[in-house]
């Protein structure tokens, strides 16, 4: 147990206070943190005793396809019995490391019956720029007995996991016909840590790149299971990549979900300063691997001085993850998490807390993937280095076509007539199909330390978006025109609004359920006249 949770039950026990009565900053003691070091739970482990909390599933399926194996320094090998060793993420593809479906009755589940599922999806991996040993960890919910129409997507934030919707599970897969989905992003969590590089040498192609590197992920496991069309909700930096996804490939969300996004606003240093190059600062020797929209300030004026330390700019500037101290720190490793978990779930039950602490320490010492792409994408004090504010009107008013990379094409000002040309310059000219809108939520806390001005200076880009789509379109464009956009709020909540709020933030989930089914239902009348 955390000390925090041992002083509920002893009184006499000092919190968080150290033997000269002065306070500190983390709740686990040094022999506790040396005993949980020692113990090396693994982060299939702590998943699994993390989604034993979900109700009506005490007994979850864990594979142990990664997340298994203890941190090492290996480096990229493939062995005869199928496992990809990619340093201290091991992919094991045999058989008996699958999971088997965990199905719930209605005798013990009365939303149910229901089946669980966790499973490990392999991606593309035959693009040598795209890296081998790519897998997605997948988490999906859905009814028995009745066809799926509607699939729900989620995505965690920076350096967090899928088991972090724990306590949105249950309620969110109650609703007939739909099949929940919970991914962890790639280099994170119990997907596969390939080695994250950046090729590109100017400053939006790393940007760009860094991007895509998560999103082209997201595609793949689209197709891989053969969903047409989703929602997506995505958190913190999980909502940032979900924008991006549905910049590139427009066409299939029926809603985006963003809860306390990260990178709206705009800062100047974030849009104007140089990012690090490939062979900058010390994570890459830590794990022997390389990390290789020049968008200019809104002025010519001189940036205002930097808000931060400097050393923490230095720190950020090398791509030196926070999870890099939790690896060298050793046996100090867990007393560090727990100054940031006993503080982020101290409002939880002390055993789910103990959890997620677990939880979370086991994937923070894992070795580094998907974290250092956190450097390209913003800058120090979670500034996006091109914010989105910038490029959000563009959501749900692209041309119906992959793009290069997650950025607005215009559509929404462009006539009806516009003609785009097919292969060659004397074939017959066609026009492009656009999307004609999707409506995206914006949720945060009431005391989130992400502002909300940043969800609701997107609502006016949004809305003069439609404006000019509007006026451009045609009669049937404007029979399907579907976008909108909102901002909420959820009551006593911070960032993780998921699982500060749960039960405000589960029943707004089903009302925008609700409201999709709504949408396609006046959408098919519309397709129909």
């Amino acid at each position: 147990m955390l000390a925090r949770h041992r002083a509920k039950d002893d009184p006499s026990n000092a919190n968080t206070s150290t033997p000269d009565g002065k306070r500190s900053w983390f709740s686990l003691g040094y022999k506790e943190g040396f005993n949980q070091w020692w113990a090396n739970l693994s982060p299939a482990q702590t998943e699994h005793r993390v989604l034993s909390f979900v109700p009506h599933l005490q007994k979850p399926p864990t594979h142990t396809q990664t997340g298994s194996a203890p941190p090492s320094l290996k480096g990229s090998t493939t062995d005869v019995n199928g496992q990809i060793v990619d340093g201290d993420n091991v992919v094991d593809t045999r058989r008996s490391k699958e999971a088997a479906p965990v199905r719930t009755s209605s005798l013990n589940d009365p939303w149910g019956p229901r089946q669980w599922h966790s499973k490990l999806v392999p991606l593309d991996n035959s693009e040598p720029n795209k890296g081998k040993g790519r897998f997605l960890n997948e988490f999906s919910v859905e009814r028995m007995g009745e066809e799926t129409t509607n699939s729900l997507v989620m995505l965690h934030g920076y350096g967090a996991g899928l088991g972090f919707f724990y306590k949105n599970f249950d309620a969110l897969s109650r609703r007939p016909h739909w099949k929940l989905y919970a991914l962890d992003l790639l280099g994170m969590g119990r997907s596969s840590r390939p080695p994250f590089r950046i090729n590109a040498k100017d400053r939006e192609g790393k940007v760009r790149e860094a991007e895509n590197w998560f999103v082209d992920a997201l595609e793949e496991w689209r197709i891989k299971r053969g969903i047409d069309k989703m929602t997506l909700l995505g958190h913190s930096l999980g909502g940032y990549m979900a924008v991006c996804y549905a910049l590139k490939y427009p066409g299939h969300l029926n809603k985006l979900i963003l809860a306390s996004p990260v990178g709206f606003p705009e800062d100047p240093y974030a849009v104007s300063e140089a990012l690090p190059e490939p062979t900058d600062g010390t994570v890459q020797n830590e794990v022997l691997q390389s990390s290789n929209e020049t968008t200019a300030a809104t002025s010519n004026a001189k940036p205002p001085p930097r808000r931060l330390p400097k050393w923490v700019s230095t720190l950020w500037d090398a791509n030196f993850s926070p999870f890099t101290f939790v690896r060298l720190a050793g046996p100090l490793g867990p007393r560090l998490v727990s100054g940031w978990t006993t503080r982020r779930f101290g409002h939880l039950p002390p055993e789910e807390a103990q959890a997620l602490h677990d939880y979370s320490y086991s994937l923070f010492r894992q070795r580094g993937s998907g974290e250092y792409a956190l450097t390209y994408v913003l800058a120090p004090g979670a500034f996006a280095r091109s914010p989105l504010i910038r490029r959000i009107q563009g959501v749900g008013r692209q041309f119906l076509e992959p793009k290069p990379t997650p950025t607005p094409d215009n559509a929404a000002s462009s006539p009806p007539s516009t003609q785009t040309p097919t292969t060659t310059s004397a074939s017959p000219q066609t026009a492009s199909p656009r999307e004609t809108g999707i409506p995206v939520v914006f949720i945060y806390g009431d005391h989130d330390w992400m502002d909300p001005a940043g969800g609701r200076a997107s609502l006016e880009k949004i809305a003069a978006e439609k404006h000019k789509a509007l006026l451009n379109a045609t009669t049937r464009e404007k029979a399907l025109e579907n976008g909108d956009a909102r901002v909420e709020i959820v009551k006593n909540a911070g960032h993780h609004v998921y699982l500060d709020g749960w039960e405000e933030f589960n029943q707004l989930m089903e009302r925008e359920m609700q409201d999709v089914e709504k949408r396609q239902r006046r959408l098919e009348g519309a397709k129909g006249e």
